[in-house]
């Protein structure tokens, strides 16, 4: 089905914007999108307590169908985090405890707030944890419900499985039942919200044809699939990963201003691209920007950037970090460090903190890239170069400000604020 075939206001939109890789019924899902309200959910695990801007196309999904007069359903994976998907993966995910997920799960929603109307009303989003089904079924209880429809042949076909097994990286039995999970929380969906669809990357379409396979074969419903294409920069590079780290969504790891700067730092050849897909640009204004060439292109970065922002942080903390960063790079002026607060509760004697978790509380990189930066020796606090041995706590702050002053290299500080 072309984009000229789409008659509904979804599919047209996620059409002309870029967002559409494979569907599984074009031709129904666009008849269902266009004579009602098509609830429609992509799920996330909680693995850490912020998304990164690898998830925003996801999420702007849902936010294109909400504006089509869709219904968004925000899975929020309480129960498959326990299991970890497999997809994209060389080794299995550390297992979380109960309380982890559950506040990774409360911080992440904060974001999808600001894209998102939550509520009561037919196309209003609502956040579903699945553990309050999976938690539920008993062992043989679910192998006898569900055990029957998926064979071991097609599992192991798809990329998820099939490469890790390639790289002989194991597989533990645990995350081999991903799969199955996630279909039946398609099933689940549609049983108590009416849900038919499914959204995600193109690296989920496996795991998605057997969800939308499972509401076919046992309920005799209508069910569709629909991913986007996998998204990498110009460059070639995994979109949201940087040489400072993951680009995170929640202001607790990344502040506004630096994630002001990723999207003014984007190269020249995705600028039209991001702003299809990550603003709400109209697309007249879009093929003005990104038809603009020589210096006339950091034009459209600042648009795209202050549009980003917008979005995720406020018009003030977006008109903020631009005024900050054309201060610093385009006149001149000294740039304020960032400070940013942190809770350093309980007795001296247990808060002492290790390097990796003052440069992740700084926002500069996650706990992994920061062992890495450190072992690289471009860590230095409080001026001085660290090794990862060090730990730091109230009485190391530097007595003039009152905070650890973390920098990366010589271009990146923040200061870290006990409170």
């Amino acid at each position: 089905m072309t984009d000229k075939a789409f008659t509904s206001d979804f599919l047209r939109t996620l059409q002309t914007r870029g967002y559409i890789h494979h569907i599984t019924h074009p031709a129904e899902l666009d008849a269902a999108a266009r004579e009602g309200v098509v609830a429609g959910y992509i799920g996330f695990d909680a693995t850490a307590p912020s998304l990164h801007v690898g998830s925003l196309i996801q999420i702007m999904m849902l936010r294109r169908l909400q504006q089509a007069g869709g219904k968004p359903v925000v899975i929020m994976g309480g129960g498959t985090t326990k299991v970890g998907d497999p997809t994209g993966k060389d080794a299995s995910r550390p297992q979380l405890t109960d309380e982890t997920i559950q506040a990774n799960i409360a911080s992440i929603r904060t974001v999808f707030e600001k894209f998102l109307t939550f509520g009561d009303g037919p196309t209003d989003a609502i956040m579903i944890d699945n553990d309050e089904w999976l938690s539920k079924y008993g062992y043989i209880q679910f192998l006898r419900d569900y055990g029957t429809h998926f064979t071991v042949n097609r599992m192991l076909a798809f990329d998820s499985v099939k490469l890790r097994l390639e790289r002989e990286q194991p597989m533990t039995f645990l995350e081999f039942n991903y799969m199955l999970m996630q279909s039946v929380d398609f099933l689940e969906l549609n049983r108590r919200h009416g849900v038919t669809l499914q959204m995600g990357g193109s690296d989920q379409w496996g795991n998605i044809v057997s969800g939308v396979d499972l509401v076919r074969r046992v309920d005799q419903k209508s069910a569709f699939g629909l991913t986007t294409p996998l998204l990498t920069t110009a460059s070639g590079g995994k979109m949201g990963k940087t040489a400072q780290g993951a680009v995170w969504l929640n202001a607790e790891q990344l502040g506004p201003y630096d994630y002001w700067q990723f999207w003014r730092n984007a190269d020249d050849a995705d600028v039209g691209k991001f702003l299809r897909l990550f603003t709400d640009l109209p697309l007249d204004e879009i093929s003005r920007l990104e038809a603009l060439d020589g210096a006339a292109i950091n034009d459209a970065k600042k648009a795209l950037a202050d549009a980003a922002t917008t979005m995720l942080h406020g018009a003030e903390a977006a008109a903020q970090a631009r005024s900050r960063s054309e201060g610093a790079f385009e006149r001149g002026e000294a740039s304020p460090v960032e400070v940013v607060e942190v809770d350093w509760s309980g007795g001296q004697d247990v808060t002492h903190r290790t390097p990796e978790y003052l440069v992740s509380a700084a926002g500069i990189s996650s706990i992994k890239d920061a062992k890495r930066s450190i072992a690289n020796g471009e860590i230095r606090i409080n001026g001085a170069v660290v090794n990862g041995s060090e730990t730091y706590g109230r009485e190391d702050v530097d007595p003039a400000t009152g905070d650890f002053l973390v920098q990366k290299g010589k271009k990146t500080s923040r200061r870290v604020r006990p409170i």
